[in-house]
C-alpha cells in the first residue's frame, strides 16, 4: 500500500513539473526567422535569440531539397495559425504555445522539415 501511494505520488510530481516548465515555455519570449517557406505550409524556423531546451530542436540538420545546412531550426507544429505576412527571411517573436493544438487543414505536398515541430504564437516586442 505504502508503495502505490509513493508511485502515485511521483507519478502526481513528474505531471507537475512537466506543467510547469510548459508554462515557462509559454512565458519566455524567443527570437526567430522563418529559413525556409516550404509549400503547403511546410515552414522551418531558425531560433535567433532564446533558449530553447536542445531536445526540442534540430541543432544541425540539412534540406534535402537545396543541400543547404541550417543550425538550431525546427518545423511549425501549427501552421494555420502562422501569419501569412511573415515571410521567408522575416524575424519575429515567439512563444511557445503548447495550448494550441487546434486541428489545421493543409495539403499533402511534400517538402523537406526539421525532424522536430513546436507549436508557436506570434508576439510584439
Amino acid at each position: 500500500m505504502q508503495r502505490l501511494f509513493i508511485l502515485s505520488a511521483i507519478f502526481l510530481l513528474t505531471i507537475a513539473a512537466s506543467k510547469c516548465n510548459e508554462k515557462k515555455d509559454a512565458d519566455t519570449v524567443y527570437k526567430g526567422r522563418l529559413e525556409i517557406s516550404g509549400i503547403c505550409m511546410n515552414y522551418t524556423i531558425k531560433l535567433l535569440e532564446g533558449n530553447i531546451d536542445t531536445a526540442k530542436i534540430v541543432s544541425n540538420w540539412t534540406d534535402e531539397s537545396t543541400k543547404k545546412n541550417h543550425n538550431n531550426v525546427f518545423a511549425l507544429a501549427n501552421p494555420c495559425n502562422f501569419p501569412g505576412t511573415i515571410k521567408e527571411g522575416d524575424e519575429f517573436y515567439f512563444t511557445i504555445d503548447n495550448a494550441s493544438t487546434e486541428p489545421c487543414m493543409v495539403c499533402e505536398a511534400y517538402y523537406p522539415t526539421p525532424g522536430k515541430k513546436l507549436p508557436i504564437k506570434i508576439v510584439n516586442k
